[in-house]
């Protein structure tokens, strides 16, 4: 874990040091370099448990390909990042990458916490970085109350769980991952009960975001810059699925009766967040609610508790993650050559760069889930425990499937196909560095095609 987490606490010192010609350049291949070594931990990854570097840190087979992810993602937002805030003064350039890199950092604690009150700390410590991104370097002036919604959200989610860990704390006497899932906590018959269960769900389902309480994440991507967005849907979103995966162990009993509403929440928000999609007109809002409707399926193969939900969530959370991330990457390359977000501004994109046309179409394919991606693996298997939970549920998921494919079509035929605007025929051609991120992100995708036990073995 240390291995990790100390390279990319040097990285500060990095950033604010390096000379102004090398910054990119050295931050970068420093993010790779983590990345890489940050590979290592699926070697570790068994079906024994924890693999311990001290007693607080710790990777097990949930926590590892979340983690890796993390790392994999610093080195392509810097990448990403660096056409749109270069223009900027240096200590600005500085201050942004900062704030990616303690955002990498509160992630690595994060995911892999012991304890669940640290946790804790670091999902709440995530949004001080995502906020100043959001409001500093958003491009429209409604970056402000994107940042507010952003932040009263997730604050009014989790304060009812830091009272349910405070409760937890009280009955069993540890908030040791360690040791909490053999510990009876509560007896769990009474209203009181029913409500700390909903209290330790509902900070989780806030983040994921769960269909009800959603209306942040639409506002945030929109508004942030490249990088702020690929990590809200890489990322952070993922903070969610991995919290009740976490506290689902710890309770108990209660589920089997109380995740109705919350399942059919999920299940209607698969239809709704993609029925949305049909019809916006905005790029990245479009790909936001694709989020949406993916991460509701996330939560139905999770709420039914058992091994094929939990690894097919877990398949689904790294494959939407990075096939999310490429699409925010494709919206931002196309928004800083046209200055528009609006499909029918800037359509026709395929006469004027090929190359990047197959891009786009590869990432539609990713997202949704063509065979043999993982995105694919991961929907069949929550599908299937949905169905065998209940088979009314087929009717939901698969109408979700077939809107899924409509607005990937939808998005793909109206930002590449059709004829191409006069006023965007003679715009700058694709830099090598944008290729490369495209490449990048694929890579960790077809690496998965070919060994998919390196995120399946979580079997619960």
């Amino acid at each position: 874990m240390l291995k990790v987490l100390i390279p990319t606490i040097m990285m500060f010192p990095t950033i604010w040091m390096t000379s102004p010609k090398w910054l990119w350049t050295t931050t970068t291949t420093h993010g790779l370099l983590i990345a890489l070594v940050s590979l290592t931990w699926l070697k570790l990854t068994s079906e024994t448990g924890w693999a311990t570097s001290n007693l607080y840190l710790a990777t097990d087979p949930l926590s590892t390909p979340l983690l890796v992810l993390t790392c994999w993602l610093l080195p392509l937002m810097i990448l990403a990042s660096q056409n749109h805030i270069n223009p900027e003064p240096l200590n600005r350039q500085r201050l942004y990458i900062t704030l990616l890199v303690s955002l990498q950092a509160f992630l690595i604690m994060a995911f892999s916490a012991t304890e669940i009150i640290m946790f804790y700390v670091m999902f709440e410590a995530t949004l001080v970085p995502t906020l100043i991104i959001i409001t500093r370097w958003g491009n429209q002036a409604e970056r402000l109350n994107a940042g507010t919604y952003f932040l009263f959200y997730t604050l009014a989610g989790s304060l009812p769980l830091l009272v349910a860990l405070l409760l937890l704390q009280q009955s069993t006497g540890t908030l040791s991952m360690l040791i909490i899932q053999y510990t009876q906590p509560l007896l769990l018959n009474s209203w009181g009960h029913k409500i700390w269960w909903a209290s330790c769900l509902i900070a989780f389902l806030v983040k994921l975001p769960l269909y009800g309480v959603h209306l942040w994440l639409p506002k945030a991507h929109v508004e942030a810059p490249v990088a702020g967005s690929m990590v809200l849907a890489a990322i952070l979103l993922k903070l969610g699925g991995y919290g009740m995966m976490r506290m689902m162990v710890v309770l108990g009993p209660l589920s089997k009766e109380l995740i109705y509403p919350f399942m059919i929440l999920a299940l209607w928000g698969i239809i709704m967040a993609g029925s949305m999609c049909l019809r916006q007109t905005d790029l990245k809002s479009l790909i936001a609610y694709s989020s949406v409707s993916h991460m509701g399926l996330v939560a139905g193969g999770v709420l039914i508790q058992t091994p094929w939900g939990f690894s097919g969530a877990i398949i689904l959370m790294i494959a939407h993650g990075l096939a999310s991330s490429m699409l925010f990457c494709l919206a931002n390359t196309a928004y800083e050559r046209t200055h528009s977000r609006t499909m029918v501004l800037a359509r026709g994109l395929q006469v004027l760069f090929p190359l990047t046309t197959v891009w786009w179409f590869t990432a539609n394919l990713a997202n949704l889930a063509l065979p043999p991606l993982p995105n694919l693996m991961g929907e069949l298997m929550i599908i299937t425990t949905l169905f065998n939970w209940s088979p009314w549920t087929i009717a939901l998921t698969g109408l979700g499937t077939l809107i899924t494919a409509s607005y990937s079509l939808y998005m793909f035929l109206m930002s590449q196909r059709g004829p191409t605007p006069n006023h965007i025929t003679k715009l700058p051609p694709f830099h090598t560095r944008e290729h490369l991120l495209m490449v990048l992100h694929l890579i960790p995708v077809l690496l998965l095609v070919m060994k998919p036990e390196l995120i399946w073995g979580w079997c619960y």
